[in-house]
């Protein structure tokens, strides 16, 4: 294989694209990049503080050019947010330059898995369960649109995800 393919992961908070992408890039032994955590790493501060600075235009932004940047890479895992997907442009970058895997997870999983993490903006005001309700009725056609592969989490580890991934892919 001349060139390394990239994978790039897609789904709502909480479906575990950190946690599978990890398991994935090791297993295929490529490189793995979280576009949130490459945001931090960048601006050297953190989602809420660009979420409450510059809204989350901005946020969306630099989100756009980040995942511009990662996605000429070669033979890589992406985790991208889960509101990345709401930019066309994003979307036509991830489908020109890689395999998207759309992480699917019930509501139920969503409130369960983010409940206590307080580093979710569009969480922290209001009914999570109905804000991630009304995400998922915006974002969950993108990710069906954009996805080469819907690979469900809810009922396995991380590990398994990933495994399922591969043998889905045929890598």
């Amino acid at each position: 294989m001349a060139e390394k393919r990239n994978i790039f992961l897609v789904g709502p908070m909480g479906a575990g694209k950190s946690t599978i992408g990890r398991h994935l890039a090791d297993e295929l032994h490529l490189e793995f990049f979280d576009s949130d955590q490459e945001i931090e790493r960048r601006t050297g501060a953190d989602i809420a503080w660009i979420f409450d600075l510059e809204g989350e235009d901005g946020f969306r932004k630099r989100e756009e050019d980040i995942i511009n940047d990662l996605t000429d890479k070669q033979g890589i895992v992406l985790a991208t947010g889960g509101g990345s997907v709401v930019s066309k442009a994003v979307r036509n970058r991830l489908s020109a330059r890689g395999i998207v895997v759309y992480l699917q997870t019930t509501i139920d999983k969503q409130v369960a898995r983010t409940q206590r993490d307080k580093r979710r903006p569009l969480l922290q005001n209001g009914n999570a369960e109905q804000v991630l309700r009304d995400l998922a009725g915006e974002r969950n056609p993108l990710y069906e649109e954009v996805a080469d592969y819907i690979v469900e989490t809810d009922d396995q580890s991380a590990r398994a995800v990933a495994s399922q991934i591969i043998s889905q892919i045929g890598l």
